[in-house]
């Protein structure tokens, strides 16, 4: 897997960017208090941006789920999906403002067991949703269920799901490199339970 960016669009500003990326930026820097690495270069298409802005504060606000259960959400689909940057971010996020406790969030980071029967169940399904492309088996859906959750859950993971490939596959074609606040939790594809992460700058977990 190659590490250098397939996409050459430079990182965008409120101060030099188009006016509809100034305007996405500026709902941006209201919405989250700054502007990540992330969406300077995703606003090259402003409706993305945009879109993923939408999605992701409805599922903050409307999916039902608590911010640690949200997180946990996230955290799997990012790792899922390899991004270094969001499962870097999102572990920050995690601790300083979600609460995750750290043994859940790190279980999630290397690919090891949560130690909570309820949040298990959520990075479960959550995996069993992404990694059969929307067509979990009836037994998964039942046992996420029989955890305290609904089928209206089910739909909120689905939107989870959505929001993050944006951001997930974003980050993938332009390598986006991480902002500092979010270095202390670095993270890389390598670093799980089953190999010895080879990456030069170590990974925080």
């Amino acid at each position: 897997m190659s590490n250098q960016p397939t996409l050459t669009l430079p990182m965008q500003s409120i101060e030099n960017g188009s006016s509809r990326a100034k305007e996405v930026l500026d709902k941006a820097l209201k919405q989250v208090g700054f502007i990540p690495n992330m969406y300077g270069y995703m606003v090259n298409s402003p409706a993305l941006l945009d879109t993923y802005l939408f999605g992701y504060n409805q599922f903050r606000h409307e999916s039902g789920f608590t911010p640690v259960e949200q997180e946990v959400v996230f955290l799997t689909i990012s790792r899922e999906n390899g991004c270094h940057y969001c499962v870097s971010a999102h572990s920050v996020i995690a601790d300083a403002f979600s609460k995750v406790p750290t043994e859940v969030t790190d279980a999630i980071r290397n690919g090891t067991e949560i130690p909570d029967v309820k949040l298990k169940a959520l990075n479960g399904f959550t995996k069993e949703l992404l990694n059969t492309h929307g067509r979990p088996c009836k037994t998964e859906v039942a046992a996420f269920i029989a955890a305290g959750y609904s089928e209206t859950h089910v739909l909120s993971v689905l939107l989870a799901i959505s929001v993050k490939v944006l951001s997930n596959y974003a980050n993938h074609m332009f390598e986006t490199p991480l902002d500092d606040m979010f270095k202390a939790r670095e993270w890389h594809a390598e670093c799980d339970s089953t190999k010895e992460c080879n990456n030069t700058k170590g990974c925080a977990v």
